[in-house]
């Protein structure tokens, strides 16, 4: 079972100001692909608490799955954050999401939103947009399932591998 953590990083859903929209939309995309939902959770704009709410959530699900923070406010930080705590990026992905959004609206360039790797956990950063943010999922759920099997250590290459190129 593909389990998955998805914070929202919001300063003003984190002081009750605004409703998250956003984590439950991308939570109930993750749920209607088979991914079973260990958690969630609301932080500010803060590194010190956005990386917490990674590092508790790394051990504890195949996937972690930020939305917010990932524009070019002064307080937009996750990526700078995801930066540091993933040990590999997988930068294709990123692109993928961001070329699809431009499928949408020209803002999707302004997204700097990250893939990459801590241990065998996924970590993919989405818009804050609830609309943006399910677009960005949508562009890549169909290689989810592969690359967190490939991190589980999964990684035969073949006929149904071959078969899909």
């Amino acid at each position: 079972m593909r389990t998955a953590i998805v914070i929202t990083v919001s300063d003003s859903a984190f002081a009750g100001d605004r409703e998250d929209l956003s984590g439950p939309a991308v939570a109930d995309r993750l749920d209607a692909a088979g991914f079973h939902i260990q958690g969630s959770a609301i932080v500010p704009d803060e590194r010190a608490q956005i990386k917490d709410a990674i590092l508790d959530a790394v051990p504890r699900a195949n996937l972690v799955v930020t939305s917010g923070g990932t524009g070019i406010a002064h307080r937009d930080i996750t990526p700078e954050v995801t930066r540091e705590v993933c040990e590999k990026l997988i930068e294709g992905v990123s692109e993928q999401m961001r070329a699809q959004g431009l499928k949408h609206t020209p803002l999707a360039a302004l997204s700097r939103g990250l893939c990459g790797t801590r241990g065998n956990t996924l970590i993919l950063n989405l818009p804050g947009s609830p609309k943006g943010a399910v677009e960005s999922l949508e562009a890549v759920l169909d290689l989810l399932p592969h690359m967190i099997d490939l991190l589980q250590g999964k990684t035969g290459h073949g006929e149904a591998s071959a078969a899909k190129r």
